[in-house]
Order: structure tokens, then C-alpha cells, then sequence
């Protein structure tokens, strides 16, 4: 690659970064002033492509240049008015919610406006007109850029000149500003928090709106923009630093252009050996996020962010001390557990039910993993499944490659788990909140992308196939009580461990590093140890999954699985060690059965989410647990 091309790539990239800018600075925005992790945000990237499409369409195309764009800001100002709808209607009931709650409440929310533009526009990509005037191409370093490329390189910063103007020279900005220092001070001088959060939420979302307007002649309006470009907004957002307008875009430009490289440089032979360095688009952000990360824990402009104290509080509320169960709940436990062992004598009358109970077993100790760190450890994670996936292909492909047994196979399951939750969990606990949580998920994403492009070994995007148990366990009902003696020990495990000293330095830790710190714990010790632990139980879930299934794929790794462990874990309840148990159950028997019954069954499902989520702030088992407790004192 000559040094002209790889100018003319880095050019490209700048075009890359701007759509890209648009999102990640009204994500970044919304965070720092209200401190809302949403997840909806990608939603409103893709409306606003859906929306330009059908206004510049309707206004004459790429024939008519003040339809077009009026058609591509009309798309953003819509964009405003639905998020600052969101922001009155939803958002302003949970702020005083912990941030993962929050976090549940906007993952419910982008499933339903998914399936509202299906309703709305179909499952078909939309393609929208080339913009007038900018349809050609011009010439630079001896290769031609197309002129709308070249027009998003100059939007860019443009738009960042706009916001600094107003965040600097504004009252709107000093109070932005100040928000974003303390807004309960905030509160105290008199400002109405209410319509300043309601007009940052509106300005982030017309931001979001405008990006992904802005898209409508270069790529196709389709379904799967919103997951792709919040992934992508929040590596951005976190790189540069949570609250940083100007972080948001260094981020996007670093990003970008170390994508484009990768293009422009190729196949490159070192040491004998060729290394395509194209193949590295599909983690370049994560493997910036994870160097920045590990380098500067709050990004390259970011700071410690402060408490928000109506939060801290209500998640100090939620978060009970965890206490040994009673005796009454332990013989609930082995009730449960009885009626869970005579569930094969109903195969004939139900014959899904043991592959039901198969499913949500795998989901119960995959919920149940995730919350040893979450809610004991403190330590939210967005990459959960990589440790499930390290398992499953580690179980998968001794039996490909090496004819291993059963047995076998399943022992590996947890070593190939816990030598990965050992190397990412290092790095990891250094780091603290949504920090530690995106560099979980980059370090997520490093595992899928190797997943899916070592094809030789993996199998690629195919997968492992014909994983399945060997004799006694070929029979569902034997296999499905192996899996329930095995979810059980797993379970019980990680209960003895958090009431045994390893468990009790654990929290103490999460609770106050400081004081334990003090007394001799070594806090970034433990909770590594723990880290370790959670990845290794998962691992053991990753195995059974295997041979549940008879094969395996890349999307055993994937943010989606993530992001349902999370859901499973905040469902039933951070504050209480049965809340995953619950959790997990719930969501796998919800999201089996809502998908059977609609098209639209991400829209039904997230509906029930947000509701539990509105009426139940502490979780299923949180609720029940307060409920009693009232009762208790009436």
C-alpha cells in the first residue's frame, strides 16, 4: 500500500467518523446531565434514517435539493420530539434508579421501537436517493472520494463548532455544565431540573436523528442499525471519556481511521507468516477500547464520575445485606428441587417440558454466575457470554478435533473459562462501573471475532456441528438430570463461597474498598479471584449448552446473550441471591413462549420487561421480599 492510498483511506475514515460523531456526542451528552445508560439511543439513530427516507421521498428525492434536506432535518427534529416524548413519559420515573436498572428499562424500550418499525415499514432494507448535487465524486491524491463523503468530513466538525458555542457561550451550556458537576446543587439554586433534562434528552436525541438522516444516501435504512451503531456509539463515548463533547469526537476520528487503516494496509507477511489486517474492522474499536481503557481508566478526556445521590441512596435501598437463607426457604429450595427431579414423568403428557427445563437450567446457572459479580462483587458486566462461548467451544471442539468423551469434553468446559476469566478479569477490576462494564464487553468481542474468523479451527460463522451426548445421556430425560444436578452444584457452590471469608472480603471490598483495604484485604485480588470464579461456573453452563444443542455458532458469544444475562439478573433482582434463580427462569419461559405467539415478539416481550421493570424497581424477588417485610410489620 502506497503512502497516497493510505492518506486517501484515512480520508475515507473521517467520513466514517462523522454519522458516527452525531450519535456517540448525543449519547455522551445525555449521559453526563442525567446519567442515563440508554441503550434507546441507537433507536433513535435508525428512526432517523427510516424517517428521512420516507420525508425525502415524499418531497422529491434527489431531485429536488430543499426537499432533500429539508426532508434530512425535519428527520432529526422528529427524532428530538420522540426522544424528548421518552425522556417525559419513561425516563423521568426511573432517574433516581440505579444506573443498571435504567439500563434494563432502555434495553425493553429499543425492542419495542424495533418491532414498531417493522410494523411501520417492513422487515425490507429501504434505499433513499443519492443527495442532489453531491451525487459525483472529486479527485484527491490521484483517486476519486464521492462528494457526499467528502460533504460528512466538513458536517463534523462544523457541528462540533456549533456545540461548543452553545455549551460555552450559553446559559443553556452553564447550566448543561453544571448538571453535569451536580445536579441535585443544580436543583437547590432553583433551575427546574425537569425541562433541562427533557431539553438535553430532546438535543441528544436530535443528534442521534440527525446521524442517522445523514445515512439516508450512503447505506440502506434497516433493522439491525440500532444494536450496530450503540455498540459502536458506546465503545466512542467511553474511549473519549463519558460527558466529553470533544472526547466523543477524537474517539470517533481514532476509531474510524484505525478502521480505515486496517483496510488500506491489507495482507501484510511478518516472519513468514501473512496477517490480514482487514479481518481486524470487526474488533478494531474494542481492541482501542481495551488499550485506552487499560491505560487511561476514564478515557482520553473523561473523569471520575460523581455519585448521583437520589440514586446512590436507592441503590443502597435495594441492596440489602445478603444473608443465609431461612429455614423455611431451604425447604422451599428442596421442595423445589424434588418437583424439579419428577418433572421427566410428565415427558409423555408434555414433551417440551425437559427441553424447556434444559434451557432454563443452562440460563439459571448462566443468571446465576453473573450475579456472583454483579451484586456480591459489585462489578457489572456487559461481556458475560464470552466465558458461556469459551466453555461451549472448548467443550465443542475437543470432541471435533479430538474425539474427546463426554466427560471429557465437560471437564474442559470450565478450564477454558476460567483461563479467559483470568486474563480479561486482570484488566478488568481496575477498572470500575461503566468502564469496567464496556471493557468487559471488549474483551466480549475480541473472543467472538477470533470465533468467527478462525474458520480452520471454529468452524467461522458456521460453527461446531454434531456435538451430542454420548450414551447414557443421548436420552432427554437423562440429560436433562444431569444438567439439573449439575445447575444445582453450581449453584450451591457460588452460595457457599459468598458465606464463606473468600465471599465476605468480596463484599466488603464492593462496599468499601477503602476500610478494606485497611484491615489488610487485597481488594483488586479478590474481586480478581472472583472474576475467575463467575467465568469458570459459566463455563460450566457453555458446556452443558453444547450438548444441549448439538452444535454451537459465533452468537453463543455475542452482545445479545449478554445483554440477556443482564436482563436475567436485574429481572429477578441484584439484592437477593434467588433474584438470578428467578430472574432466569422468567426471562426463558417469556421468551419462549412470546416468541410462538407473534411476529412482533421482541415489541411484546419488552413490553413486559418495562413493566416489571416500572412496577417492580427491585426485581421480582426484591418486590416480594419488601411485600412480606410490610406485612411482617403491619
Amino acid at each position: 500500500m502506497t503512502f497516497e492510498g493510505l492518506a486517501f483511506q484515512a480520508l475515507d475514515g473521517l467520513a466514517s467518523a462523522s454519522s458516527l460523531f452525531f450519535v456517540a456526542a448525543g449519547l455522551s451528552l445525555i449521559f453526563g446531565v442525567t446519567r442515563i445508560v440508554n441503550l434507546a439511543h441507537g433507536s433513535l439513530y435508525m428512526l432517523g434514517t427510516y424517517i428521512a427516507v420516507t420525508l425525502v421521498t415524499a418531497m422529491g428525492g434527489a431531485g429536488d435539493a430543499f426537499g432533500f434536506w429539508s426532508g434530512v432535518l425535519a428527520a432529526a427534529l422528529i427524532a428530538g420530539v420522540i426522544g424528548a416524548a421518552i425522556e417525559v413519559v419513561l425516563l423521568r420515573r426511573i432517574y433516581v434508579a440505579p444506573e443498571l436498572f435504567q439500563l434494563l428499562a432502555t434495553f425493553a424500550l429499543m425492542l419495542i421501537v424495533n418491532d414498531a418499525t417493522l410494523w411501520l415499514w417492513g422487515p425490507e432494507d429501504l434505499l433513499g436517493p443519492r443527495a442532489p448535487g453531491l451525487s459525483g465524486a472529486i479527485e484527491i491524491l490521484g483517486r476519486e472520494m464521492p462528494s457526499y463523503d467528502a460533504f460528512l468530513i466538513v458536517v463534523a466538525p462544523a457541528v462540533l463548532g456549533l456545540l461548543y458555542v452553545v455549551f460555552a457561550r450559553t446559559r443553556f451550556g452553564a447550566l448543561v455544565r453544571a448538571a453535569t458537576q451536580d445536579r441535585e446543587m443544580l436543583g437547590a439554586l432553583g433551575v427546574n431540573q425537569a425541562l433541562l433534562f427533557t431539553a438535553v434528552f430532546a438535543l441528544g436525541s436530535v443528534l442521534a436523528g440527525l446521524g442517522g438522516a445523514l445515512q439516508v444516501a450512503r447505506e440502506p435504512a434497516n433493522l439491525g442499525m440500532d444494536l450496530s451503531v450503540i455498540t459502536d456509539a458506546f465503545v466512542v463515548v467511553v474511549v473519549g471519556g463519558m460527558g466529553s463533547i470533544v472526547g466523543s469526537y477524537v474517539a470517533a476520528l481514532l476509531i474510524a481511521e484505525v478502521k480505515a487503516l486496517c483496510i488500506g494496509i491489507g495482507v501484510v507477511g511478518f516472519a513468514g507468516f501473512a496477517v490480514n489486517f482487514s479481518k481486524l474492522t470487526l474488533v478494531a474499536e474494542f481492541l482501542v477500547m481495551a488499550i485506552v481503557l487499560i491505560a487511561r481508566p476514564h478515557g482520553l478526556f473523561g473523569r471520575a464520575q460523581v455519585a448521583v445521590r437520589g440514586a446512590a441512596e436507592a441503590e443502597a435501598e435495594m441492596e440489602a445485606p445478603i444473608r443465609p437463607a431461612s429455614r423455611a426457604l431451604a425447604l422451599f429450595g428442596l421442595a423445589v428441587f424434588g418437583a424439579l427431579l419428577l418433572l421427566p414423568f410428565s415427558a409423555r403428557a408434555f414433551p417440551y417440558a425437559l427441553v424447556l427445563g434444559v434451557d432454563v437450567l443452562i440460563a439459571v446457572l448462566f443468571a446465576a454466575s453473573l450475579h456472583f459479580i454483579m451484586g456480591p462483587g459489585g462489578m457489572a458486566s456487559f461481556g458475560h457470554a464470552a466465558y458461556f462461548g469459551l466453555g461451549a467451544y472448548g467443550a465443542a471442539l475437543l470432541v471435533k478435533w479430538f474425539a474427546a468423551p463426554m466427560g471429557l469434553a465437560l471437564a474442559a468446559a470450565p478450564v477454558a473459562a476460567a483461563l479467559g476469566a483470568l486474563l480479561f478479569g486482570w484488566f478488568s477490576v481496575r477498572l470500575s462501573g461503566v468502564y469496567l462494564a464496556m471493557l468487559t464487553l471488549a474483551f466480549a468481542q475480541i473472543v467472538w471475532s477470533i470465533v468467527f474468523q478462525w474458520q480452520e479451527v471454529t468452524g467461522g460463522s458456521n460453527g461446531v456441528l454434531g456435538i451430542w451426548p454420548s450414551a447414557p445421556f443421548d436420552r432427554l430425560a437423562a440429560y436433562y438430570l444431569l444438567t439439573l444436578l449439575v445447575v444445582a452444584v453450581g449453584v450451591w457452590l457460588l452460595r457457599r463461597i459468598l458465606f464463606a471469608p473468600f465471599g465476605y472480603a468480596m463484599r466488603a471490598g464492593r462496599d468499601s474498598p477503602l476500610r478494606a483495604e485497611a484491615i489488610g484485604i487485597d481488594v483488586k485480588r479478590v474481586h480478581w479471584l472472583a472474576f475467575a470464579l463467575a467465568g469458570t461456573v459459566c463455563g460450566v453452563a457453555g458446556g452443558i449448552f453444547a450438548f444441549a444443542k448439538g452444535s454451537i455458532s459465533p452468537e453463543t458469544i455475542s452482545i445479545g446473550r449478554s445483554i440477556d444475562g443482564l436482563v436475567m439478573v436485574l429481572l429477578g433482582g441484584v439484592g437477593t441471591l434467588s433474584g438470578p434463580l428467578v430472574g432466569a427462569s422468567v426471562f426463558a419461559v417469556l421468551q419462549d413462549f412470546v416468541m410462538q405467539e407473534t411476529e412482533y415478539w421482541h415489541a411484546l416481550l419488552g413490553g413486559i420487561i418495562l413493566v416489571l421493570v416500572l412496577a417492580f424497581p427491585s426485581g421480582l424477588v426484591g418486590a416480594f421480599l419488601r411485600l412480606t417485610r410490610r406485612r411482617r410489620f403491619l
